[in-house]
């Protein structure tokens, strides 16, 4: 009778305890992270999905000592500035069959390769998780929460996690600017109306994370995508400091818009906090004084096989890799090193309203909503 009289006080203690961290935890720090992305911040979930998207073999990972799934030589922004919030382990892939129990409750990446806020987004790569699935996703580790925790407890650790969506990119690369004759979007809707049928689109998938819980949303804009080594092919560029007009005049037009609409959900939703993260000025700032910054090279992949940025061909395992990653502003076609992750998590993590607007996510995990 003793040793069940102990055990129920035992559990009693841990659930007080629980309870004392996760109050502590919200008032001076982040207690979780959820992840929503695309292969910028994936972290392997394409490995468990048939896909063309995925970076599951070497050279990837090379400064990891492994690859995981990440589309970069080292670790992606999410990996950072995860690490600078004080996680011991990177934010773990949703469909990893490690991915279960208290592991969930400091949480989860469920990024994709190729994914786009437009469904059809990515469809030349076959598989991949668009963020409306990413959601479906959130909403079943949402459930395993409360079923843990409690609505009470649950609801508190939401409220106070960190979530960021870093996401659009593909909707022009693999979508709007599909270079084939049969690109229907692209020949038959003007830009201005591809770009409303995303926004429209975002704004419906963010409400949606907010009435889950989500009060903390980094909301991370289309970097300049006509600056990345496929796009200066595809455009046939011949000097290294120009980038593809076009591809950064959609970009543009889409992150003027992302912030008015971030800015109108701030003001429409109580207690919320969606932050406005502009990584095009960023890592446009990054590519145009990339000398300045410590950096020799921000034109061409580090990992390259073909074209003249060695943005022809995919990093594969019969790509060529720079001798110092740390020089370079992109890893492959598409990506950015480590280097110039590091690079864009400090300025989001610390800078003025200029890269991140209203605050930026140091200010945002200590403040209240």
């Amino acid at each position: 009778m003793e040793k069940v009289v102990i055990r129920v006080v035992g559990f009693q203690l841990l659930n007080i305890l629980l309870l004392f961290v996760i109050t502590c935890l919200s008032e001076d720090t982040v207690p979780a992270s959820f992840v929503f992305g695309d292969s910028i911040v994936d972290v392997g979930n394409n490995n468990y999905i048939v896909s063309l998207a995925k970076a599951n073999y070497p050279p990837h990972g090379v400064d990891l000592g492994r690859a995981t799934g990440r589309f970069t030589n080292g670790k992606t922004i999410a990996d950072i500035i995860g690490e600078e919030l004080g996680f011991i382990e990177f934010t773990p892939p949703f469909l990893s069959p490690n991915t279960t129990g208290q592991i969930v409750l400091k949480g989860v990446n469920y990024a994709s390769a190729a994914a786009g806020i437009l469904n059809e987004t990515g469809m030349n790569f076959v598989g991949r998780i668009s963020f409306d699935a990413q959601i479906e996703n959130f909403a079943k580790t949402r459930q395993y929460i409360m079923k843990t925790l409690g609505e009470s407890r649950a609801m508190t650790l939401l409220s106070t996690a960190l979530f960021s969506v870093t996401i659009g990119s593909n909707d022009f690369i693999n979508n709007y600017l599909i270079p084939v004759a049969t690109n229907i979007a692209q020949t038959t809707t003007p830009p201005t109306n591809f770009v409303a049928a995303m926004i429209s689109r975002y704004r419906i998938q963010l409400m949606r994370l907010y009435n889950m819980g989500a009060r903390k949303i980094i909301v991370v804009n289309v970097a300049p995508v006509g600056c990345i080594p496929s796009q200066r092919e595809l455009y046939n560029l011949s000097t290294a400091d120009g980038c593809a007009a076009f591809p950064n005049q959609l970009a543009q037009m889409f992150n003027n818009q992302l912030r008015i609409l971030v800015s109108n959900l701030s003001t429409s939703f109580e207690e919320s906090d969606f932050v406005y993260a502009d990584a095009y000025r960023i890592v446009y700032d990054l590519i145009q004084n990339y000398s300045a910054y410590g950096f020799d090279n921000a034109d061409s992949a580090c990992c390259h096989l073909a074209g003249r940025f060695g943005g022809l061909v995919p990093c594969t395992p019969a790509s060529e890799v720079c001798e110092d990653r740390s020089k370079y502003v992109f890893w492959d076609t598409y990506h950015p090193t480590e280097a110039a992750n590091l690079f864009i998590a400090k300025r989001l993590l610390d800078g003025d309203s200029m890269d991140i607007w209203p605050k930026n996510i140091r200010h945002l995990i200590s403040s209240s909503s």
